[in-house]
């Protein structure tokens, strides 16, 4: 049987198919859908009934009855023909109702139904695309995603093209990148139709659309699948709460639930532990996991200094003035004062006594894993106060530069250094959740290309180079200054020696990482999969096979929250500090534009090359000499990469982090603290790093 698609309105989706079924209801409500007819059974159209449609070429489509459904979409799985000339359009309709019978279809789905087929006049589209009535990573019905490119939209639907993209929220329209293809009374009509859609089937609706001499045309729309439950952001608690800070440096992704239920205590334990050992009493650091994330407030509540302060025996306010104030306006006096003598107190005594640990027979995996994780957050104190003082250091170092008018960059005096490795241990990690294979499990790796000679564990010539000019020219323009010389080449050294300092703390953190995985592959050798194990709960190491359908249940949710875009902070900052708190973790950026992307310049110099977004180290054979790695994090497993790439990007990170740090060594520009610059861009996009004035054009 062939009926107009007007008609087919009146008719059950089982008879033309779900796909003809909706567009023949909207049609028939005033949508603006090409005409068409809809083919079911046996038949097959007439040169006559073609002809009716006007034109002289059609598309030919499938409309089957499982097709487009809220559960199973069949996206891409039956044959589709565009372009179709009048005396093609028979044989084309034969071979779209024959691919219901394919291997993918019936892999897909076995029970796929019967098939109609629909045929419409062909829209020749200068533009075409994609509309989305909810966000598709978070889930959030409140934003309408249009992706748009010239010609056709097949491009965009089978992965060939990226298209540009317009985000639609709260009557508010934005381009995520200059707009080349829809002017914007274009993308607003799009935007204006996906409301109508959505309003008319009552859910998150998938549309196609295309232009034809400035008329906008549905051409399908369809229930979306596997959405995201949408989620809030709401902090646990009052202040302002930080993603990439400290511990949140580590994690690119949301945490696993044996990591927040197990680990997180362990080194938070050791953390607090160092605190007594070095300040005399404990303030605590209050963490928390949101939406599968963890974050942290940067300061402790006020509430329980004083308690604090008498436990310390007059120890605490010396140390806080000496470990976080006095590094930003005196290196070299919070080296002599405090600095130092932790250092040599972390190399001479923690981190032996770490290492001694790693030299335990596993007979008893959960004790020993209780030790490791407190030694580790023991030693994470160490790094946050020592190595964590080489950023505040390189501020007060940039403040000087400033203020003495000094044509150089602070970073550029920061690179180089000797003393630094380039070599990665087995014990590097991509991620500081355990779940996460060690740089030792994951090799080899490819071997990077160069842009010149590389030595493992040598610094590279060319920054290195660069600083000593720096250097040089600094003191050159300070010589008449002999006072501001002196103040100088003593901030200098301080900060110098402690960027290499924070480098040794970080690369020595994760020692303890490949024998706990050891242990926790014994644990999980009961289970279906050994990596299952990271889905339970420290109670329930104990009996793992009472819990394999919660074990499912976790795994979905932590793969959803993967895809969510976690913002870098949640909460208000505090209201005496805050301000400058923000400044000093660079999360005051400039207003974004269509043109670029702000976040926190990390290494100096600008650099042009595609992009390259890299998840994990699945991800590292995809990086070829000169792209812009961009990635939500990057972690000591990562630096081989840093002698291919030309620039760096990251979601998240600060001066301190290490993608800031290892860039400077290589004398390629970074910029951190973006924010989504994962989501914002593309591979191959090509863009413009500048790592002085933290801006990523587009």
């Amino acid at each position: 049987m062939i009926v107009s698609l007007t008609q087919a309105a009146a008719r059950e989706p089982a008879t033309a198919g779900t796909k003809a079924a909706t567009l023949a209801t909207l049609a028939h409500e005033g949508f603006p859908v090409p005409d068409g007819f809809v083919v079911t059974g046996d038949s097959e159209p007439t040169m006559e009934t073609i002809g009716r449609l006007g034109g002289d070429r059609f598309a030919v489509r499938s409309s089957a009855v499982a097709e487009d459904l809220p559960d199973a979409s069949f996206a891409g799985l039956y044959e589709s023909y565009l372009n179709v000339p009048p005396e093609q359009v028979a044989d084309a309709v034969r071979r779209c109702r024959a691919s219901a019978g394919s291997e993918r279809v019936i892999a897909y789905r076995p029970a796929g139904g019967e098939m109609a087929v629909l045929v419409q006049r062909m829209v020749d589209a200068e533009a075409a695309g994609v509309a989305l009535t909810a966000n598709p990573v978070t889930g959030d019905p409140g934003e309408i995603v249009i992706t748009a490119v010239r010609g056709l939209g097949e491009s965009l639907v089978s992965g060939e093209a990226v298209g540009e993209e317009w985000i639609a929220r709260s009557g508010r329209l934005t381009p995520t990148r200059p707009a080349a293809v829809l002017q914007r009374h274009q993308a607003a009509a799009v935007a204006e139709l996906a409301r109508r859609v959505r309003d008319r089937f009552g859910g998150p609706q998938d549309l196609e659309w295309a232009i034809e001499n400035g008329r906008l045309s549905l051409l399908q729309a369809r229930p979306m699948t596997a959405l995201p439950e949408p989620v809030s952001w709401q902090p646990p608690g009052p202040g302002l709460w930080l993603r990439n800070f400290r511990l949140g440096e580590w994690l690119p992704d949301p945490v696993t639930p044996l990591f927040a239920d197990w680990l997180l205590g362990r080194l938070d334990e050791g953390f607090r532990q160092g605190m007594r050992e070095t300040a005399g009493a404990v303030v605590p650091f209050a963490h928390a996991v949101v939406n599968g994330w963890y974050y942290t407030r940067p300061v402790p509540s006020l509430r329980y200094l004083p308690g604090a302060i008498r436990r310390s025996r007059g120890r605490l306010l010396p140390f806080m003035l000496n470990a976080l104030i006095r590094p930003e306006r005196d290196p070299a006096g919070a080296d002599r004062a405090l600095l130092d003598r932790l250092y040599w107190r972390w190399r001479d005594e923690v981190l032996p006594a770490y290492r001694l640990l790693l030299t335990r027979q596993p007979r008893d995996p959960v004790r020993l894993i209780d030790d490791i994780g407190h030694m580790a957050g023991r030693h994470l104190w160490y790094l946050a106060i020592v190595g964590g003082a080489a950023w505040k250091m390189e501020a007060c170092l940039a403040t000087f530069i400033e203020h003495h008018h000094l044509d150089h960059d602070a970073q550029v005096l920061l690179s180089g250094l000797p003393g630094t490795s380039r070599s990665v241990p087995a014990h590097a990690v991509h991620s500081i959740d355990w779940y996460h294979p060690t740089a030792g499990e994951t090799r080899p790796h490819p071997a990077p290309s160069t842009h010149g000679p590389q030595l493992p564990g040598a610094v590279a010539s060319a920054p290195a180079a660069a600083r000593v000019r720096a250097e040089h020219a600094c003191r050159k323009a300070l010589a008449d200054r002999p006072e501001s010389l002196s103040r100088f080449s003593d901030m200098l050294a301080t900060a110098q020696r402690y960027a290499a300092i924070r480098e040794e703390q970080a690369r020595e953190l994760t020692l303890g990482w490949p024998l706990m995985r050891d242990c926790l592959r014994r644990m999980g050798q009961a289970l279906p999969e050994p990596d299952d194990v990271y889905f339970l709960t420290r109670r329930e190491l104990d009996r793992p096979a009472d819990a394999i359908d919660r074990i499912r249940e976790r795994r979905s949710a932590w793969e959803r929250q993967r895809r969510l875009i976690a913002p870098l902070t949640i909460g208000a900052p505090p209201p005496l500090i805050g301000r400058r708190l923000q400044r000093s973790l660079g999360l005051i950026r400039a207003a974004r534009t269509d043109s670029a992307l702000t976040g926190q310049g990390a290494s100096a110099g600008r650099a042009t090359g595609p992009v390259r977004v890299v998840r994990g180290p699945d991800d590292f054979a995809k990086v070829a000499p000169g792209d812009v790695l961009v990635a939500r994090a990057t972690a000591p497993a990562w630096t081989p990469l840093f002698a291919t790439v030309a620039a760096v990007v990251t979601d998240g990170g600060t001066l301190a982090a290490h993608a800031s740090l290892i860039a400077r060594e290589y004398g390629i520009p970074a910029v951190v603290a973006t924010g989504d610059a994962t989501v914002r861009l593309h591979d191959g996009q090509i863009v413009t790093v500048d790592g002085s004035r933290g801006l990523v054009e587009l």
